[in-house]
């Protein structure tokens, strides 16, 4: 009886490499994210948009250097120091690691954003509604994504070749849903 309880448990084996291609994808989500925002700041400098984030363009100009800097940081943290860019997601522990990282990963950006972020300015108040859009995505489409990926790919073998470039994507889009 023991035996068998002992077969049937699933185990979470955290590897660092699973851990830093989702900490990557989760990163990329957010650069590009930031990114979009700056492109958006430097329209409303321009006078192109309607909804007034700044009060001149001057302001604009500001905030549109620091968000693009700071999006171009967050960009080169994956490219230069953890390389990951596959997803491994052959068996239902790989699945089980892939998403208990992402929620908690999605969970600990959350709740740092909220500490670190402040809402006494407009842009930095933005900044957190992305952090939080991001992490929102990670709860909830991104384990989907798995599973999706998880389940199709076993037909479908473009979905494990490309697994990471359909998970990003569906991050990106996913936080335009939560924004």
């Amino acid at each position: 009886m023991n035996n068998e309880l002992n077969k049937s448990s699933v185990s979470l084996s955290l590897s660092r490499n699973q851990v830093f291609s989702i900490f990557s994808l989760y990163l990329f989500s957010f650069g590009s994210t930031l990114l979009g925002f700056g492109i958006y700041l430097s329209l409303e400098s321009f006078g192109s948009v309607d909804q007034n984030y700044i009060n001149w363009s001057g302001q604009g100009l500001f905030w549109t250097l620091i968000t693009f800097c700071v999006a171009l940081v967050i960009l080169f943290l994956p490219v230069e120091f953890f390389r990951q860019y596959s997803i491994v997601n052959r068996s239902f522990n790989e699945l089980l690691t892939n998403i208990v990282t992402v929620i908690v990963l999605s969970l600990l950006f959350l709740v740092l954003s909220q500490l670190v972020l402040s809402n006494e300015n407009i842009i930095l108040y933005e900044y957190q509604m992305i952090s939080r859009s991001v992490s929102f995505s990670g709860f909830i489409t991104i384990p989907i994504m798995f599973f999706a990926i998880h389940n199709l790919g076993k037909n479908f073998e473009i979905l494990n070749k490309y697994s990471y470039s359909f998970v990003l994507l569906i991050w990106l889009l996913s936080n335009q849903i939560f924004l």
